[in-house]
């Protein structure tokens, strides 16, 4: 989330009237988390916000950097109406993405039309300016449905489509139509719905393509995975063909589960965020963040392994977790994944290692 608090440390920040209930200048999220942990160097260079996770990537190396982007990228002022919260960064600051290699940015969240169809539009404008792709959102339905393919060498490729569910708050009035900017909204998971996915991965589905199903579903709080969410992940497995549920939308970690030898992520919990400061809900440590590593089979889609450093956000800046916290993560992905025969161990180097059943 590089929008709000983290755009107004970086080098260009947008106009900052926020519309929210009690606060109305998005400065204010910089301030409380100069409280929270001391001051901010300001401006923040665009790689600085990245931290130690730039030496984590520059480790593993993998063949495709893919985030959850949940702000909008624009300079839009009018924001969409009845909305309690409206994230946005202003363009000049997607180098802020690009400094981390990122290769594709999913849009099918419940912030990314926080600042309308304009905004929107601007979006996806700037990060296709700048090299990036997209998936989960577009111009109309066709585009928004369309999967962000990544060629990778050996003849493999990966293909990412972007979903979203209600039941992650974003509004039904933000789905895509034939000539109507939006998300791709999975509004019901019924049948028909999960038959027509099918249909739009049916193409991509042969050995060496990986797909991916980047899906924005659940409430920011609390460790529930109902059987109705399992169920729609193993369906996207099964029926669509899916090989990695990247699931989102939680503040915080949820349990992952290997299903038919494919990863299933329910929640990833934030990364890069402006919450510092924030109180409310220590329990669930949303400070604390983990960056995902699988290595897959191309030529099946198995998942080979799942190596995840442990992070929190200091400052601004994703660091590394500290080994208390790194045990706190470990402790919870073996509570919450113990229903689905998952657990982690930690190496000595603090990052953790998915062991299934």
């Amino acid at each position: 989330m590089t929008g709000r608090g983290i755009d107004q440390a970086l080098p260009h920040p947008v106009e900052p009237t926020l519309h929210e209930r009690y606060v109305k200048d998005a400065r204010h999220y910089v301030e409380l988390a100069e409280r929270a942990r001391g001051p901010i160097s300001r401006p923040l260079q665009y790689a600085a916000i990245w931290g130690d996770a730039l030496a984590e990537l520059a480790r593993f190396d993998s063949a495709l950097r893919l985030i959850n982007l949940e702000t909008s990228v624009t300079t839009t002022d009018e924001p969409w109406p009845g909305k309690g919260v409206h994230y946005r960064m202003h363009p000049d600051n997607v180098p802020c993405l690009t400094a981390a290699g990122i290769g594709c940015c999913t849009l099918a969240n419940n912030h990314v039309l926080d600042w309308g169809i304009p905004g929107l539009l601007e979006t996806l404008d700037t990060l296709a300016d700048a090299g990036l792709a997209t998936a989960g959102a577009g111009r109309d339905v066709s585009e928004a449905r369309s999967p962000a393919i990544f060629p990778v060498p050996a003849g493999t490729q990966i293909v990412v489509f972007g979903l979203g569910r209600p039941s992650s708050g974003i509004p039904q009035a933000w789905t895509a139509e034939e000539t109507i900017p939006g998300v791709n909204l999975l509004v019901r998971a019924s049948d028909e719905a999960i038959a027509a996915f099918a249909r739009q991965t049916e193409p991509y589905r042969r050995p060496g393509s990986i797909i991916v199903a980047s899906i924005h579903w659940g409430p920011n709080w609390g460790y529930d995975v109902p059987p109705a969410r399992q169920d729609l992940a193993h369906r996207l497995i099964d029926d669509a063909g899916v090989d990695v549920v990247h699931g989102h939308s939680a503040h915080h970690v949820l349990g992952i589960e290997v299903y038919h030898e494919r990863l299933i992520l329910y929640g990833c919990g934030d990364l890069l965020t402006d919450y510092e400061g924030i109180g409310g809900r220590e329990a669930f440590r949303g400070d604390l963040g983990l960056m995902y590593f699988p290595e897959l089979d191309p030529a099946s889609g198995h998942l080979l392994s799942l190596t995840m450093t442990p992070t929190q956000m200091r400052r601004f800046q994703v660091k590394r977790a500290r080994p208390q916290d790194g045990e706190w993560l470990q402790k919870t992905l073996n509570r919450e994944g113990g229903r689905f025969n998952t657990r982690v161990r930690r190496d000595d180097d603090g990052r953790l290692h998915l062991i299934w059943r």
